[in-house]
Protein backbone atom coordinates (compact mmCIF):
# COMPACT_ATOMS: atom_id res chain seq x y z
CA UNK A 1 0.00 0.00 0.00
CA UNK A 2 0.99 3.61 -0.54
CA UNK A 3 -0.06 6.57 1.61
CA UNK A 4 -0.32 10.04 0.07
CA UNK A 5 -0.71 13.31 1.97
CA UNK A 6 -2.46 15.74 -0.36
CA UNK A 7 -2.73 19.51 -0.09
CA UNK A 8 -4.62 21.22 -2.89
CA UNK A 9 -6.78 24.23 -3.68
CA UNK A 10 -10.56 24.01 -3.76
CA UNK A 11 -12.36 26.35 -6.11
CA UNK A 12 -15.64 25.59 -4.33
CA UNK A 13 -14.34 26.32 -0.82
CA UNK A 14 -11.95 29.06 -2.01
CA UNK A 15 -9.17 27.76 0.22
CA UNK A 16 -6.50 25.09 0.45
CA UNK A 17 -7.70 21.74 1.79
CA UNK A 18 -6.14 18.42 2.78
CA UNK A 19 -6.84 14.75 2.19
CA UNK A 20 -4.93 11.55 2.85
CA UNK A 21 -5.21 8.72 0.34
CA UNK A 22 -4.37 5.03 0.71
CA UNK A 23 -3.69 3.40 -2.64
CA UNK A 24 -2.80 -0.18 -3.59
CA UNK A 25 0.78 -0.44 -4.80
CA UNK A 26 1.04 -2.20 -8.14
CA UNK A 27 3.83 -4.58 -9.04
CA UNK A 28 6.37 -3.49 -11.68
CA UNK A 29 4.86 -5.93 -14.20
CA UNK A 30 1.46 -4.28 -13.75
CA UNK A 31 2.89 -0.89 -14.69
CA UNK A 32 4.14 -1.96 -18.11
CA UNK A 33 0.87 -1.35 -19.96
CA UNK A 34 -2.07 0.94 -19.35
CA UNK A 35 -4.47 -1.95 -19.96
CA UNK A 36 -2.90 -3.79 -17.01
CA UNK A 37 -3.64 -0.86 -14.71
CA UNK A 38 -7.39 -0.69 -14.08
CA UNK A 39 -8.86 2.10 -11.98
CA UNK A 40 -9.47 1.36 -8.33
CA UNK A 41 -12.77 1.10 -6.48
CA UNK A 42 -12.84 3.93 -3.95
CA UNK A 43 -14.04 4.38 -0.39
CA UNK A 44 -14.51 7.98 0.76
CA UNK A 45 -13.91 7.67 4.52
CA UNK A 46 -15.21 10.63 6.51
CA UNK A 47 -14.22 11.92 9.95
CA UNK A 48 -16.30 13.16 12.87
CA UNK A 49 -16.94 16.58 14.37
CA UNK A 50 -13.88 16.82 16.62
CA UNK A 51 -11.40 15.29 14.19
CA UNK A 52 -9.68 15.84 10.85
CA UNK A 53 -8.53 13.88 7.80
CA UNK A 54 -5.69 12.16 9.71
CA UNK A 55 -7.82 10.59 12.44
CA UNK A 56 -8.64 7.25 10.78
CA UNK A 57 -4.91 6.55 10.42
CA UNK A 58 -4.06 7.68 13.94
CA UNK A 59 -6.83 5.85 15.79
CA UNK A 60 -7.36 2.71 13.67
CA UNK A 61 -5.27 0.37 11.54
CA UNK A 62 -7.14 1.29 8.37
CA UNK A 63 -4.05 0.99 6.16
CA UNK A 64 -3.45 -2.53 7.45
CA UNK A 65 -7.12 -3.49 7.08
CA UNK A 66 -7.21 -2.61 3.37
CA UNK A 67 -3.85 -4.17 2.54
CA UNK A 68 -5.43 -7.22 0.93
CA UNK A 69 -8.12 -5.22 -0.87
CA UNK A 70 -7.96 -3.73 -4.34
CA UNK A 71 -9.41 -0.56 -2.85
CA UNK A 72 -8.40 3.11 -2.62
CA UNK A 73 -9.37 5.02 0.53
CA UNK A 74 -9.78 8.79 0.38
CA UNK A 75 -9.86 10.56 3.76
CA UNK A 76 -10.65 14.28 3.30
CA UNK A 77 -10.85 17.15 5.77
CA UNK A 78 -14.28 18.63 6.48
CA UNK A 79 -13.79 20.84 9.52
CA UNK A 80 -16.99 21.09 11.57
CA UNK A 81 -19.16 21.52 8.46
CA UNK A 82 -21.47 18.51 8.80
CA UNK A 83 -20.64 17.96 5.12
CA UNK A 84 -23.17 20.65 4.30
CA UNK A 85 -23.43 23.72 2.08
CA UNK A 86 -23.44 26.04 5.07
CA UNK A 87 -26.05 28.75 5.46
CA UNK A 88 -23.28 31.12 6.56
CA UNK A 89 -20.08 29.54 5.30
CA UNK A 90 -18.46 27.45 2.57
CA UNK A 91 -20.28 24.96 0.33
CA UNK A 92 -18.89 21.76 1.80
CA UNK A 93 -21.54 19.43 0.37
CA UNK A 94 -20.83 20.70 -3.12
CA UNK A 95 -17.14 20.19 -2.47
CA UNK A 96 -17.60 16.59 -1.30
CA UNK A 97 -20.19 15.58 -3.85
CA UNK A 98 -18.79 17.33 -6.93
CA UNK A 99 -15.29 18.76 -6.70
CA UNK A 100 -13.49 16.27 -4.46
CA UNK A 101 -14.28 13.15 -6.55
CA UNK A 102 -13.33 14.99 -9.73
CA UNK A 103 -10.01 16.15 -8.28
CA UNK A 104 -9.15 12.79 -6.72
CA UNK A 105 -9.82 11.05 -10.04
CA UNK A 106 -7.52 13.53 -11.77
CA UNK A 107 -4.74 12.88 -9.21
CA UNK A 108 -5.09 9.10 -8.87
CA UNK A 109 -6.37 6.12 -10.95
CA UNK A 110 -9.79 5.95 -9.29
CA UNK A 111 -12.85 4.42 -10.90
CA UNK A 112 -15.73 6.66 -11.92
CA UNK A 113 -18.25 3.80 -11.94
CA UNK A 114 -21.11 3.83 -9.45
CA UNK A 115 -20.52 0.19 -8.56
CA UNK A 116 -16.97 1.08 -7.51
CA UNK A 117 -17.79 4.12 -5.37
CA UNK A 118 -18.56 3.98 -1.64
CA UNK A 119 -18.81 6.35 1.33
CA UNK A 120 -18.43 5.67 5.05
CA UNK A 121 -17.91 7.73 8.15
CA UNK A 122 -18.29 8.01 11.90
CA UNK A 123 -20.59 10.33 13.86
CA UNK A 124 -20.76 13.56 11.78
CA UNK A 125 -19.09 11.55 8.99
CA UNK A 126 -21.78 8.87 9.21
CA UNK A 127 -24.33 11.59 8.54
CA UNK A 128 -22.18 12.84 5.65
CA UNK A 129 -21.79 9.37 4.10
CA UNK A 130 -25.54 8.69 4.14
CA UNK A 131 -26.27 12.20 2.91
CA UNK A 132 -24.03 11.69 -0.12
CA UNK A 133 -25.52 8.29 -0.99
CA UNK A 134 -29.16 9.25 -0.42
CA UNK A 135 -28.82 12.51 -2.34
CA UNK A 136 -26.89 10.99 -5.25
CA UNK A 137 -27.84 7.29 -5.36
CA UNK A 138 -26.73 7.15 -8.99
CA UNK A 139 -23.14 7.80 -7.87
CA UNK A 140 -22.74 5.53 -4.82
CA UNK A 141 -23.23 1.77 -4.67
CA UNK A 142 -22.98 1.61 -0.87
CA UNK A 143 -22.63 3.78 2.20
CA UNK A 144 -21.88 3.02 5.85
CA UNK A 145 -22.58 4.96 9.03
CA UNK A 146 -20.72 4.20 12.26
CA UNK A 147 -22.48 5.82 15.24
CA UNK A 148 -23.84 8.41 12.85
CA UNK A 149 -25.61 11.64 13.78
CA UNK A 150 -28.49 10.50 11.61
CA UNK A 151 -31.41 12.47 13.05
CA UNK A 152 -29.99 15.88 12.24
CA UNK A 153 -33.31 17.67 12.79
CA UNK A 154 -33.07 16.70 16.46
CA UNK A 155 -29.29 17.09 16.76
CA UNK A 156 -29.40 20.61 15.29
CA UNK A 157 -31.70 21.82 18.05
CA UNK A 158 -29.72 21.07 21.20
CA UNK A 159 -29.87 23.16 24.37
CA UNK A 160 -26.40 24.65 24.63
CA UNK A 161 -26.28 28.26 23.29
CA UNK A 162 -22.86 27.76 21.69
CA UNK A 163 -24.08 24.62 19.92
CA UNK A 164 -27.25 26.36 18.77
CA UNK A 165 -25.22 29.23 17.32
CA UNK A 166 -22.96 26.82 15.45
CA UNK A 167 -25.92 24.89 14.06
CA UNK A 168 -27.47 28.12 12.78
CA UNK A 169 -24.24 28.92 10.94
CA UNK A 170 -24.44 25.52 9.24
CA UNK A 171 -28.16 24.96 8.70
CA UNK A 172 -29.70 28.41 9.09
CA UNK A 173 -33.09 28.23 10.81
CA UNK A 174 -32.77 24.89 12.62
CA UNK A 175 -36.55 24.61 12.98
CA UNK A 176 -36.66 24.16 9.20
CA UNK A 177 -34.17 21.25 8.99
CA UNK A 178 -36.82 18.53 9.21
CA UNK A 179 -38.15 17.78 5.75
CA UNK A 180 -35.30 19.61 4.03
CA UNK A 181 -32.35 18.46 1.91
CA UNK A 182 -30.38 18.15 5.16
CA UNK A 183 -32.78 15.60 6.69
CA UNK A 184 -31.80 11.96 6.10
CA UNK A 185 -35.33 10.79 6.89
CA UNK A 186 -36.68 13.06 4.15
CA UNK A 187 -33.95 11.97 1.71
CA UNK A 188 -34.63 8.29 2.45
CA UNK A 189 -38.35 8.67 1.78
CA UNK A 190 -37.67 10.63 -1.40
CA UNK A 191 -35.28 7.96 -2.63
CA UNK A 192 -37.63 5.07 -1.82
CA UNK A 193 -40.31 6.51 -4.12
CA UNK A 194 -38.01 7.94 -6.81
CA UNK A 195 -37.36 4.88 -8.95
CA UNK A 196 -33.62 5.60 -8.76
CA UNK A 197 -31.07 2.89 -7.93
CA UNK A 198 -30.92 2.42 -4.18
CA UNK A 199 -27.49 2.13 -2.54
CA UNK A 200 -26.84 -0.61 -0.03
CA UNK A 201 -26.63 0.86 3.48
CA UNK A 202 -24.73 -0.35 6.52
CA UNK A 203 -25.48 1.13 9.92
CA UNK A 204 -24.06 0.37 13.35
CA UNK A 205 -24.05 2.02 16.77
CA UNK A 206 -22.94 1.03 20.27
CA UNK A 207 -25.73 0.48 22.75
CA UNK A 208 -24.06 2.85 25.25
CA UNK A 209 -23.68 5.62 22.66
CA UNK A 210 -25.66 8.84 23.22
CA UNK A 211 -26.67 8.60 19.53
CA UNK A 212 -28.12 5.10 19.95
CA UNK A 213 -31.80 6.21 20.18
CA UNK A 214 -31.55 8.28 16.98
CA UNK A 215 -29.84 5.37 15.21
CA UNK A 216 -32.74 3.11 16.16
CA UNK A 217 -35.18 5.67 14.78
CA UNK A 218 -33.39 5.82 11.45
CA UNK A 219 -33.01 2.03 11.28
CA UNK A 220 -36.73 1.48 11.81
CA UNK A 221 -37.69 4.19 9.34
CA UNK A 222 -35.32 2.95 6.61
CA UNK A 223 -36.64 -0.58 7.02
CA UNK A 224 -40.24 0.65 6.84
CA UNK A 225 -39.35 2.15 3.45
CA UNK A 226 -37.85 -1.12 2.24
CA UNK A 227 -34.31 0.21 1.87
CA UNK A 228 -31.45 -2.30 1.67
CA UNK A 229 -30.10 -1.71 5.19
CA UNK A 230 -27.74 -3.94 7.15
CA UNK A 231 -27.86 -3.00 10.82
CA UNK A 232 -25.64 -4.08 13.71
CA UNK A 233 -25.29 -2.96 17.29
CA UNK A 234 -23.56 -4.19 20.40
CA UNK A 235 -21.81 -2.99 23.50
CA UNK A 236 -19.86 0.22 22.93
CA UNK A 237 -19.90 3.97 23.32
CA UNK A 238 -18.96 6.90 21.13
CA UNK A 239 -15.37 5.74 21.04
CA UNK A 240 -12.54 4.56 18.81
CA UNK A 241 -12.39 1.08 20.32
CA UNK A 242 -15.82 0.47 18.82
CA UNK A 243 -15.10 2.20 15.49
CA UNK A 244 -11.82 0.37 14.96
CA UNK A 245 -13.74 -2.90 15.24
CA UNK A 246 -16.65 -1.81 13.08
CA UNK A 247 -14.64 -0.39 10.18
CA UNK A 248 -13.38 -3.93 9.66
CA UNK A 249 -17.00 -5.06 9.45
CA UNK A 250 -17.69 -2.34 6.89
CA UNK A 251 -14.78 -3.46 4.71
CA UNK A 252 -16.01 -7.06 4.85
CA UNK A 253 -19.54 -5.91 3.95
CA UNK A 254 -18.57 -3.91 0.85
CA UNK A 255 -19.81 -5.30 -2.48
CA UNK A 256 -18.08 -8.28 -4.15
CA UNK A 257 -14.71 -7.47 -5.61
CA UNK A 258 -13.66 -5.28 -2.68
CA UNK A 259 -14.36 -7.61 0.21
CA UNK A 260 -12.35 -9.95 2.36
CA UNK A 261 -13.90 -13.00 4.06
CA UNK A 262 -15.14 -12.58 7.60
CA UNK A 263 -13.55 -14.69 10.28
CA UNK A 264 -15.19 -18.01 11.00
CA UNK A 265 -18.31 -17.59 13.09
CA UNK A 266 -18.97 -13.98 12.06
CA UNK A 267 -21.89 -12.83 9.96
CA UNK A 268 -23.34 -9.63 8.59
Amino acid sequence: MALFHCNFYSEVLQTCVSADVILPQRRPTELQTASASPKYPTLYLLHGLLDDHTIWQRRTSIEWYVETLDLAVVMPAAGRSFYTDMAHGPRYFTFFSEELPRLMRSFFPLSERREDTFAAGLSMGGYGAFKLALTYPERYAAAASLSGALDIAVAAQGTDPTWQAEMRLIFGDTSQVAGSRHDLFFLAKQLATSGNPIPRLYQCCGTEDFLYPSNLRFRDYARSLGLDLTYEDGSGGHEWKYWDQQIQRVLAWLPPGTTVPLKKGEST
